[in-house]
């Protein structure tokens, strides 16, 4: 249960699709760590200081904003050597990058913390809410 005032039923649907679609998919690195909905409140525009209030993340916290399209590509992109669970894996976040394009605007990657490292992929709704996934990486 979402205890966000802010989402409504439209909202409710969209993560619920975006947990389908991130079930059981995890993004690599010296870890490997499970990738989830994230939901924040009402924003004006998707920023560094506002990703930062959102996450509850420390307000000279290192933070590092990436394409969006660029982060996706790595993931998405279906190498030859691929054998078939890595293809099903690229399809994923393909189809989980679509889906966010399709239902968020003003999309950015922010990657918070040195060596551990919290990941969001995040945009605006409709109704100005942030939204998109969240996950960890290591990095030495």
């Amino acid at each position: 249960m979402n205890l966000n005032k802010d989402v409504n039923s439209k909202t409710e649907e969209f993560l619920a699709q975006i947990e389908n679609l991130t079930d059981g998919l995890c993004y690599m690195s010296e870890t490997d760590a499970r990738i989830l909905p994230f939901t924040g409140q009402k924003a004006a525009a998707v920023t560094v200081t506002e990703v930062l209030s959102q996450t509850k993340s420390a307000p000279n916290a290192a933070i590092e904003e990436r394409d969006f399209s660029e982060f996706f590509g790595r993931l998405s992109d279906n190498q030859g050597w691929f054998g078939e669970e890595e293809k099903a894996t690229a399809l994923k976040f393909a189809d989980l990058k679509s889906l966010l394009e399709k239902n968020l605007k003003d999309l950015k990657v922010f990657k918070i913390g040195k060596i551990q490292i919290d990941i969001y992929a995040v945009g605006l709704d409709t109704q100005s809410i942030l939204i998109g996934i969240q996950t960890k990486a290591v990095e030495t």
